[in-house]
């Protein structure tokens, strides 16, 4: 069985087709790239499929299960976690406490244990506490567990976001660009990253990324938007070298 299978998802905005008809396949453990020019309808895939835009038409089925329509909460509780073009971090907030947010599905007390701090609030918070160092030592930045987010470097924050989603133990983690404005030492880092977690945590990725390089050197297979349509599919030199993929982003 599949780990996402995806069927005729369509939507439109004010009467155009953002999405048109598009249908994917990705397997358990695969590295999957959805790649396309800008305003191809990338990210509005990535909405689509954790809730944030309800589809027309069309059937999405994460590991056999039917969550399409799902509000983004549910969808998340079924096993998608995204990160953003965008960094998305409560930067006010320790590098801690930005995964210990993303643990919420899985480790609970009461409203009123945690105003009187009972005993049970006090025994959650250190569960979630080591879960959270666990999970900052895989991306080697328990040593900054105590810093502000917004006082990492950009390569730390796109890290911290990974390891937050990774919090909510998903099956399948959706990255929207998560190279973009990195540096090429800083990319090659994320592009081990990115096995090490696919490797490590047992997990599905699906990534939206213009770095071809980053592309063509961690993903398996990919799919090609071009104006909200599946353009081709396939193993990733062979899409790479399609001519059509070329004049998409190229021109004639």
């Amino acid at each position: 069985m599949a780990m996402l299978e995806v069927k005729n998802l369509s939507i439109s905005f004010g009467g155009l087709k953002a999405v048109d008809d598009f249908s994917v396949t990705i397997e358990k453990g695969q590295l999957y790239g959805l790649i396309g020019p800008n305003g191809a309808g990338k990210t509005t895939v990535f909405n689509l499929l954790t809730g944030v835009y309800r589809p027309d038409t069309g059937t999405i089925l994460l590991d056999g299960r039917n969550i399409t329509g799902k509000k983004t909460t549910e969808i998340n509780q079924e096993g998608i976690a995204r990160t953003f073009q965008n960094i998305r971090l409560f930067k006010e907030l320790s590098v801690l406490d930005n995964v210990k947010a993303g643990l919420h599905n899985h480790y609970k007390y009461s409203t009123i244990e945690g105003i009187f701090r009972l005993p049970r609030f006090y025994k959650v918070e250190k569960q979630m506490d080591e879960r959270a160092l666990e999970l900052l030592k895989v991306f080697d930045l328990d040593q900054e567990a105590d810093y502000k987010a917004s006082n990492l470097p950009y390569g730390k924050q796109r890290k911290l976001e990974i390891a937050r989603a990774l919090a909510t133990e998903p099956k399948l983690l959706l990255l929207d660009e998560p190279a973009a404005g990195m540096n090429p030492n800083e990319t090659a880092e994320l592009m081990d990253t990115i096995r090490f977690v696919r490797d490590n945590f047992d997990m599905t990725v699906l990534l939206i990324e213009h770095d071809m390089k980053l592309v063509s050197g961690i993903c398996e297979r990919l799919t090609v938007l071009n104006f909200g349509q599946v353009l081709t599919q396939g193993e990733t030199a062979k899409v790479l070298n399609d001519k059509r993929v070329i004049t998409a982003y190229l021109g004639e």
